[in-house]
């Protein structure tokens, strides 16, 4: 992988997803980056020497900023800053969560507004390229001041303290650096509260989840296709006229994608001449529904782009000033995650509605009761409809917005928040709940044309149709549909529906 260079203004999600991903990874600083950071760090050790009172530098954090701090015990207050915050618990993020929230960070760093040394983003590069991992819980955050717990158990391994993984082994922050070769940091007036004020958590898993949720929004449209023609529905909802007339750009995408994925089917041309007028909205508002959550997801990269290249730190340096303010807060992420968090519910429920018309007999006369070669004797997939209602019921309640709920924290000091860690990590289990819930139906979808043969649907959909039965064979019978329904996960996810 090519080495990535860090300047705090170009670093882009795609490069965030990919060294997430790798085990190892180079990352090394922007000469202009260390030039930017160098100047900052001058002014914050000539300040540090002097007597004004500067917020983190020389006095207590949060409410305790009122608390003046001896100049002798400036290192000191810089290593307790990271061990009170590292106040986590639960599961820890996994180790992309974590590798992307390390390179985010360094990257806010390399904007040169934190008055830190280089050798402190240098040290996190270095983690990245050995492949030490830190351990950090995925409880604690409230979204601001940042993701402070997240952060600070980052961190504490930085200064040989805290958990970290290095070559499949769990060991101390401390020999995890010596086996490594990484020698730990001794922080100076600054460093540790710019090492935890931040978004990077919530936006680290905002961005692996971003791309999972792209995949989502382009596997749906094909879903909803190979639904479509196994219900012997019409296109004519999709004609690009109609959609011209509301120009949404997610909805005159999906309804172009649509129309392209019909086109040539055989068994479309078998009926015509039917009496049909229009369809059920899960089909026919397809394009309404799937453009509005691509709307939706376009909307969210805009914000992680521009929040990955943001300064999140306080306070910040500015020339020969010292500023504190709330660019913390991270109350743009928390939205857009709640958003996303809705989009994918109604990705999701949409798939679980056309789910139903496939299997139901009461929906669906033309087709055999719940797709059984011999219903009754079999059930067919009366309980993958059943798996997918248990999703999406999941994923409603777990959209309710996390944003919506600050609790005031710091003695009243942090008095509104922004939940942003809990809505990223919602976000995440309706992302995992909604690829299964279109693993269904594309099943399903399959199931109800290998029943309409030897009529064949189009020859896109016809090459979508035989990707599925590399890892799904027909249905000849009962069997458990679990292992199916995972196969067929594993190919979304890897983006072959789209």
């Amino acid at each position: 992988m090519a080495v990535v260079t860090l300047d705090g203004q170009s670093l882009c999600i795609a490069d965030v997803c990919r060294v997430a991903r790798a085990s190892t990874a180079e990352v090394s600083l922007a000469p202009a980056a260390v030039e930017a950071m160098l100047g900052s760090r001058a002014l914050v050790d000539r300040l540090a020497a002097g007597d004004d009172p500067i917020y983190a530098v020389n006095t207590g954090v949060g409410l305790l900023a009122r608390v003046r701090i001896p100049r002798q015990d400036l290192d000191r207050l810089q290593r307790n800053v990271i061990r009170s915050h590292a106040a986590g618990v639960g599961e820890p993020l996994a180790r992309d969560v974590v590798r992307a929230m390390m390179l985010i960070r360094a990257n806010v760093l390399a904007k040169g507004f934190s008055g830190i040394r280089p050798l402190v983003a240098e040290r996190i590069c270095d983690l990245l390229a050995r492949g030490v991992t830190p351990v950090v819980p995925s409880q604690g955050s409230v979204g601001a001041s940042g993701d402070l717990a997240p952060l600070a158990h980052m961190a504490l391994v930085l200064i040989g303290e805290g958990e970290a993984e290095f070559a499949g082994a769990l060991l101390t922050g401390g020999e995890a650096l010596a086996r490594a070769g990484i020698p730990p940091i001794e922080l100076q007036p600054k460093e540790g509260i710019s090492l935890i004020n931040g978004t990077q958590a919530m936006l680290a898993i905002g961005c692996l989840e971003l791309e999972a949720a792209e995949i989502l929004s382009d596997t749906a449209d094909v879903a909803c296709a190979l639904s479509l023609d196994a219900l012997r529905g019409t296109p004519r909802a999709f004609d690009e006229r109609i959609h011209q007339a509301r120009p949404h750009p997610g909805q005159m995408a999906s309804a172009a994608r649509l129309r392209q994925l019909i086109e040539g089917s055989e068994i479309r041309q078998s009926h015509l001449g039917c009496l049909r007028v229009q369809d059920a909205y899960s089909l026919r508002c397809a394009p309404q529904v799937h453009g509005a959550v691509a709307d939706a997801v376009a909307e969210a990269r805009r914000v992680f782009a521009i929040e990955v290249n943001s300064a999140t730190d306080n306070p910040l340096v500015f020339g020969n000033e010292i500023l504190s303010g709330g660019n913390f807060h991270g109350e743009p992420v928390a939205l857009q995650l709640d958003f996303l968090a809705v989009a994918l519910t109604a990705l999701a429920g949409i798939s679980e509605r056309r789910i139903d018309r496939l299997v139901n007999p009461a929906l669906n006369e033309e087709l055999p009761a719940f797709l059984a070669g011999n219903p009754g004797l079999e059930s067919g997939l009366m309980m993958c409809q059943v798996t997918a209602a248990a999703l999406v019921a999941e994923n409603r309640v777990l959209a309710h917005p996390a944003s919506a709920g600050s609790i005031t924290t710091s003695g009243n000091k942090e008095d509104f928040v922004s939940m942003g860690m809990t809505a990223a990590v919602k976000f995440q289990r309706i992302v995992r709940n909604t690829r299964a819930v279109l693993a269904i139906e594309a099943l399903a979808a399959v199931r109800a044309l290998d029943l309409l043969a030897p009529l064949k649907t189009s020859p896109p959909l016809e090459e979508m149709r035989g990707r599925i039965r590399e890892v799904s064979p027909p249905i000849s019978g009962d069997r458990p549909f679990h292992r199916d329904i995972e196969s067929l996960d594993r190919l979304i996810a890897a983006g072959s529906l789209r």
